[in-house]
């Protein structure tokens, strides 16, 4: 019988720095070759789990340890994180703070210097993962200047020239558009298909990574292991909805029509759904009773107008953006989307004052050109992507009261505490920013702009490796907010999202900006979803086989899901 190369038994530890376990009485196995999918709410205890398969704990964060591990027969505890290393890669969230080397080449070579690995043989391994990737035109750029999917190209060369028997990745595709994630799940697939490593990947969206048939599936959730089943099985249960974590979108539609999840087969794939006529019935009856939101507005008041709006970061480089023309209106909900490296944040950038460009951008009439950034910054508030841009306090509660003191403002700790418990970082208020995980610090970030209630709130991707439980919160308070009259711009790659919550997508692409349309223009208009790097969703393929279309049945789930009336 084949030795498994993970296992845990009844495994538990304890970071010193708190007074609970994070993982309790994990027990755990994993064959060689096998592809394991982690799922969890934020704070389940994912992040920590990997850190023991990788050798991070307690290589560098310390704690208790009881019960025991292996990981390719190395005890956990005793094995150093630098022996650990040759038997697993990990490839990080936040592939920016991977990188080491000045140019995708140097750091893909990393690894092979360390071991000492003559130069001449270092160069034909970084060609030869090089050509495999598909990044040949990229080594001599810096990593840094490259687009998301490029840079977990990138990192994910930069480990797969160890040739480790195990690649972790923790959540690949949070910073991904929809096209650049399923590219990296093909790669990943079809290298594990050749190179027999054991996969191990910790992800929120379910709905895109079933594809990968993965061997199981384990859901944490406050440290203890709730389940391990294969994804058919687990599909076919209810802990996704008990445990905080969104089923695949096609699974939801099912479960809200009625439909017995338990009766189909190979539930685990949208494109091998075995549905019988009935169920196709139940799904079309379903989707026709969907009602999007009409915009009533008979008055449309000008907020932010953009005129001939144009950037050129360098004489030597084509202009990332040229010739933006539009106007946001009070009471907007704006989706900004196209790929990655299209200019989408540039061009908030923009209007927040942090770049200055060419053409006019004006506020309520007034140009915002002799306007400093602070100025600007009453009006409009803006989250940026990456977090830790934004971040300068020790504490969670000192970085969202911030803004508020240095406005001098009244009852800065209730206002505090409210946006704190909306964000579900109430219980962390006291904590270090530095013992947060990415997606937890991306919430500080979004409550530190959301409690100074500016009038244009402007968030890059503020649901990029959120939980399912966090995003409903999140998007339920910024609904929230534009009912109370607040204008609101999302650049977002999530379909969902951009269907159920604006009233506007506007698209960016090459540079320019492409089209002003509504989510269902979009959604119904293929070559339109190419050029902005979208692909449709599974609900794509679950409608065309029940004649529906996608933007019904995300306007569906929209209208209240299981709760709404059936005929």
């Amino acid at each position: 019988m084949t030795k498994p190369i993970i296992e845990f038994h009844d495994f538990s530890f304890k970071y010193n720095s708190q007074a609970e376990p994070n993982l309790t009485n994990v027990n755990l196995t994993v064959q060689p070759g096998e592809k394991l999918l982690i799922l969890g709410p934020s704070g389940s205890g994912k992040s920590t789990l990997a850190k023991c398969i990788n050798g991070l704990i307690p290589g560098e964060d310390q704690g208790t340890i009881t019960g025991s591990g292996q990981v390719a027969g190395h005890p956990l505890g005793t094995t150093s994180l630098f022996d650990l290393s040759f038997s697993v890669s990990t490839v990080l969230q936040d592939p920016d703070s991977q990188f080491t080397g000045l140019t995708a080449g140097e750091d893909m070579a990393f690894m092979l210097e360390n071991d000492a690995m003559p130069q001449t043989q270092m160069k034909q391994v970084v060609a030869k993962w090089a050509k495999r990737l598909q990044i040949q035109n990229l080594l001599q750029q810096a990593p840094q200047s490259l687009s998301g999917g490029q840079k977990q190209k990138v990192s994910l060369a930069g480990v797969l020239v160890n040739q480790a028997p195990i690649l972790l990745l923790d959540e690949p595709l949070a910073n991904l558009d929809p096209i650049a994630s399923h590219e990296i799940l093909d790669l990943v697939g079809k290298l594990q298909q050749e190179l027999g490593f054991t996969l191990v990947m910790i992800e929120h969206r379910l709905d895109l990574v079933s594809a990968l048939d993965f061997d199981h599936a384990i859901v944490l959730n406050d440290g203890h292991i709730v389940s391990d089943s294969d994804i058919t099985t687990l599909l076919k249960t209810d802990v996704l909805e008990t445990n905080g974590i969104e089923p695949p979108l096609y699974v939801r539609v099912l479960k809200a029509a009625g439909v017995d999840v338990t009766s189909v087969p190979n539930l685990a794939n949208v494109h091998q759904l075995e549905l019988t006529t009935e169920h196709q019935k139940q799904i079309q009856r379903w989707g026709s009773m969907e009602t999007q939101t009409v915009n009533t507005r008979t008055q449309v008041t000008p907020l932010l107008t953009l005129q001939d709006v144009g950037f050129q970061y360098s004489t030597s480089q084509q202009a990332t953006l040229k010739d933006v023309n539009c106007t946001i209106n009070q009471g907007d909900f704006i989706s900004v989307v196209g790929q990655n490296g299209a200019g989408k944040s540039t061009l908030m950038k923009l209007i927040c004052g942090f770049l200055r460009g060419t053409g006019t951008i004006k506020w309520q009439g007034e140009s915002l050109e002799p306007a400093s950034i602070k100025e600007i910054a009453e009006h409009i508030g803006y989250v940026m992507q990456d977090p830790n841009q934004m971040l300068s306090q020790k504490t969670v509660f000192a970085e969202v009261a911030l803004g508020l003191q240095l406005r001098h403002a009244d009852q800065i700790e209730t206002k505090v505490n409210d946006v704190l418990r909306v964000c579900g970082l109430y219980p962390f208020r006291n904590w270090p920013l530095s013992a947060l995980s990415f997606g937890q610090r991306k919430r500080v970030t979004i409550a530190a702009i959301l409690v100074l209630q500016p009038q244009l709130l402007i968030l890059d991707e503020p649901t990029a490796g959120q939980d399912w439980q966090t995003y409903t919160e999140i998007m339920s308070f910024l609904e929230q907010l534009h009912q109370r009259g607040m204008t609101i711009m999302l650049i977002t790659h999530d379909l969902e999202l951009m269907a159920q919550y604006s009233n506007r997508v506007l698209v960016v692409g090459g540079g320019r900006l492409t089209a002003d349309v509504t989510p269902a223009q979009l959604l119904n208009d293929q070559e339109l979803m190419q050029a902005a790097h979208l692909c449709s969703t599974s609900l794509g393929t679950l409608a065309k086989r029940c004649e529906t279309t996608e933007a019904r049945l995300i306007a569906g789930l929209k209208e209240g899901g299981n709760e709404r009336e059936r005929n």
